[in-house]
């Protein structure tokens, strides 16, 4: 047995999930059959992730504790993680897999690390599921349920075996990368390389990442897999994850200024701006359309590694563009948004089609060596509902794709409270009043969501200062992350220059930008996640996201408005509908 745990069967455990999502709201428990017992170490190797085993976000009690530690992110104390790998909803959970040091909170010896959840949001951290083994690194891919046994890894000929994991990742030496399988026939615990790896050799040096998935229309399994220095992904085909054959490439396309790695594919539903689905009257069905995402390091719109992605149509064998050369088109404009993947598995809605979340690394490989240590060094993002939106008001030009990718942070539960219920404050106010309400009040735990509507006005600059060492709005703070709308230029952005630990890297301080897709608008949402070392912000109803670490000291905890001077008889900035909520 090896990269597993063994567990005796034969006990019911529960799980509380709730989820805000387009499929569910508020929470249910769900009683899932789980495994218990002790818990066997499969070698020494591993013996320092065993101990760090949690079952929520924040570091383990033996591990030393940082300023950093993040409450409402996946990380693994004290080693190094980079990309999620195969992330899947089966037995009742959650389960995610990730690239993973065993040895060091730096990059190197790559294994698949391994953690569950009820909900995406508290995470336990399990033994390493499929280790490096005899200089062969277990790089990114994709996990499977084979409910049918198509593969015949999982049972007897003829056997349904519901739970029965198949995962698919590039096998890496020195000078070459293919494509393997490994398998778990007690739902993640323990897994089984396969006898006949690799399962395709293409005999190049850089050939990685696949995500598998079942399309049900022409009864295949597909695989697209990163063809990182040509630009391209591939697609191949099988019928029993064993044996496959090349379907078709896709690219040069997008953005072309880095390697391509880690691909994604699926289906997302499409809305109207008014949140309605939007009906095909040719096909009688809800309308979707396909998400080819492609990450791209680097290249990215702040210089690093970013994410990218294309809306078309596919039809088992080949992808097609709906608007070519209208890209770049960046899922997420800041600069620590990396390797996002989705998970299999997930609900179906009544449209037929998956709800389809996803979660990304969140650093940026132009310093994710040197990142201050957690201790340990990365982390992921939360978990983001994905669909797609049609534009509101006048039709895009030619350079922008008619149709808007929408992501939706999933949080801790209850994940919406009234302004007025904090501070007992009116719904409508200028930035002065907010502040007034706001002022000496702080969020325990460094982790909160603010939500808010900012009416820009004619100031030319406006927007929050997060995570300031002064409460004072008006006071100096040596420290302070700045999110803000830049009216003239029509973009938001992040200032996080002046946002605490900042000397370690050339390249971190920043202000990074995003074009406003609706500028014009007289208003706009924006959401922003706080944790101890990063903010995510959702912008414009989730159609503008950008994502940064930041490294503030303790006590600098401060929130303020601020806008820029308005002459006399200007309409000034104004801040509507706020929501402070902590996050646990």
């Amino acid at each position: 047995m090896r990269g597993g745990i063994e567990v005796d069967e034969g006990c019911n455990l529960s799980f509380i999930m709730g989820n805000r999502s387009r499929f569910t709201d508020g929470f249910h428990r769900l009683p899932v059959r789980a495994g218990c017992g002790a818990l066997l170490a499969t070698a020494l190797l591993f013996t320092a992730q065993i101990i760090a085993q949690s079952s929520s976000p924040a570091a383990v009690e033996a591990v030393p504790t940082t300023t950093w530690q993040p409450k409402i992110h996946f990380y693994a104390p004290p080693n190094w993680i980079n990309d999620p790998n195969g992330p899947i909803f089966v037995n009742g959970q959650y389960q995610m897999f990730f690239q993973f040091n065993p040895l060091g909170d730096e990059w190197g010896h790559m294994s698949w690390g391994h953690a569950v959840s009820p909900d995406l949001i508290h995470w336990k951290q399990l033994p390493v599921a499929i280790p490096e083994e005899n200089g062969i690194g277990i790089f990114s891919g994709s996990t499977v349920e084979d409910r049918e046994n198509s593969s015949g890894l999982c049972g007897e000929a003829g056997q349904k075996t519901p739970g029965c994991l198949v995962a698919i990742y590039t096998g890496a030496s020195p000078d070459k990368q293919t494509q393997n399988l490994a398998f778990s026939k007690d739902g993640g615990l323990t897994w089984t390389k396969f006898a006949g790896n690799p399962v395709i050799d293409a005999g190049l040096k850089d050939f990685r990442d696949p995500k598998v998935f079942w399309h049900g229309p022409t009864q295949s399994w597909v695989m697209v897999v990163a063809l990182p220095d040509q630009h391209k992904v591939r697609f191949y085909r099988s019928k029993n994850l064993r044996e496959w054959e090349m379907a078709s490439d896709f690219g040069p396309a997008g953005g072309v200024g880095g390697v391509w790695e880690c691909p994604d594919l699926f289906e997302l539903p499409i809305y109207d701006g008014a949140g309605k689905a939007v009906y095909d009257t040719y096909l009688k069905r809800p309308a979707s359309r396909w998400l080819l995402n492609v990450n791209v390091n680097p290249g990215g719109p702040a210089k690093g590694s970013a994410d990218q992605y294309f809306i078309g149509k596919f039809d088992g064998f080949k992808f097609v563009e709906d608007h070519p050369h209208s890209g770049p088109h960046w899922a997420d404009w800041g600069k620590d948004f990396y390797a996002s993947t989705s998970f299999a598995n997930t609900a179906v809605g009544s449209d037929g089609i998956a709800e389809r979340i996803w979660i990304a690394w969140m650093s940026d490989w132009q310093y994710a060596a040197k990142l201050p240590s957690l201790p340990g060094r990365g982390e992921m993002t939360v978990a983001r509902h994905l669909y797609l939106r049609e534009p509101r008001g006048p039709a895009p030009t030619p350079a922008q794709e008619p149709l808007l990718l929408v992501q939706e942070p999933i949080l801790p539960g209850p994940a919406h409270k009234a302004y007025g219920a904090m501070f007992g404050a009116p719904r409508f106010q200028s930035i002065a009043l907010a502040n007034a309400s706001i002022a000496g009040k702080k969020v325990p735990g460094g982790a909160y969501r603010l939500r808010f509507d900012l009416a820009p006005g004619d100031a030319s600059e406006s927007g929050v200062r997060l995570r300031r060492s002064a409460v004072d709005s008006e006071g100096v703070a040596t420290e302070e992350t700045v999110v803000g709308i830049d009216a003239e230029s029509g973009r938001i952005f992040v200032d996080r220059t002046h946002s605490g630990k900042t000397d370690w890297s050339p390249d971190f301080p920043a202000r990074v930008y995003a074009p406003l897709r609706h500028s014009q608008a007289e208003s706009m949402t924006i959401e922003i996640v706080v944790d101890r070392n990063s903010i995510e912000v959702f912008a414009e109803n989730g159609e503008t996201v950008l994502t940064d670490l930041i490294y503030p000291s303790a006590g600098s905890d401060g929130i303020s408005f601020y806008s820029s001077p308005t002459p006399p008889g200007a309409g000034p900035a104004l801040i509507r509908d706020v929501e402070l909520v902590p996050l646990e």
